[in-house]
């Protein structure tokens, strides 16, 4: 082989790799896929708690429901809800990031904010801040489970909140 047939095959060959190597960019395609499905799970499974905690409210007479019960039965489906918008927004992101914008929800103009990600910190960046919802949440769920029995734990939810509270103002300051 002479060297302009050898350099040719060789480009011919990096030409191809190259190709080969951007097609595998599908691949975050399952990532998407069942994203989508696991948060459509949870959005179904937080509407079964609360359509639980309803019937239990209404239809349980004799053994009336305490509030907490009710509370924590709610905030365990704001949970799940909160997971399954992780799960969107991350399934949105990488989509958008690897493959292409959505452009259906870009000509609607009403979710551009949600769809915004430039790169993978924005993605990381808005999956953070809801998983920090739901750790907020959850606290607060455990909270109510909590039995008060001395001082001390009055005091440590009391720091833990003021903590949480102080996060929360930063994190909204920052922009994190």
């Amino acid at each position: 082989m002479s060297r302009a047939e050898s350099s040719t095959f060789g480009g011919k060959l990096e030409n191809s790799f190259e190709r080969l190597l951007w097609s595998l960019r599908f691949i975050v395609i399952l990532g998407v896929v069942f994203g989508a499905l696991s948060a459509i799970i949870l959005f179904i499974v937080g509407s079964m708690e609360i359509f639980n905690v309803l019937m239990d409210a209404i239809f349980i007479v004799e053994a009336h429901l305490s509030h907490e019960t009710i509370l924590i039965g709610l905030i365990g489906a704001i949970d799940f809800y909160l997971i399954g918008l992780v799960l969107l927004i991350f399934s949105f992101g990488i989509y958008e990031l690897f493959i292409s914008e959505i452009d259906i929800a870009r000509s609607s103009g009403g979710f551009t904010n949600i769809l915004e990600v430039k790169n993978l910190d924005d993605l990381k960046n808005k999956i953070l801040k809801v998983i920090i919802m739901v750790l907020i949440v959850t606290f607060f769920q455990r909270i109510l489970i909590l039995k008060m029995e001395t001082a001390m734990d009055g005091l440590a939810m009391a720091v833990s909140i003021c903590l949480i509270c102080i996060g929360v103002y930063y994190m909204g300051r920052h922009n994190v």
